[in-house]
């Protein structure tokens, strides 16, 4: 297991933009796939980015729809959601979590480092 410190989050207004960071404890990230999750109070724990350990491929929840952008870069050993154009419904805890692998899974419990989570709230 890995340990990931989340930050970038708080309150934003309905269209604007938050950049979200991960940074991974590990002596080298580039064995690891990482991925975004959120969990809205009340709502299941769900999918919202994922990237591929190269940082090539980039996978997303259905409901992203070109709004979400993940990036890594292993030489800082971070992992970057940038979140534009941000709905009120995308106010959840926010969480990034690894795995080692090629791909990044969908499925929460297929990771098994997870940071502590951090608040975005989209509200007038």
């Amino acid at each position: 297991q890995v340990q990931l410190v989340e930050s970038g989050g708080g309150i934003v207004q309905p269209g604007g933009s938050l950049k979200l960071s991960c940074v991974v404890s590990a002596d080298t990230i580039s064995d690891y796939v990482i991925g975004w999750f959120r969990q809205a109070p009340g709502k299941e724990r769900e999918f919202v980015a994922g990237i591929h350990r190269s940082g090539t491929i980039m996978y997303y929840g259905p409901f992203v729809k070109g709004r979400f952008t993940i990036t890594r870069n292993n030489a800082e050993k971070a992992v970057y959601l940038q979140m534009n154009t941000l709905k009120p419904e995308d106010t959840a805890v926010y969480y990034c979590a690894a795995t080692i692998g090629i791909e990044p899974p969908s499925v929460s419990s297929e990771y098994d480092s997870w940071g502590q989570g951090i608040q975005v709230t989209v509200s007038l």
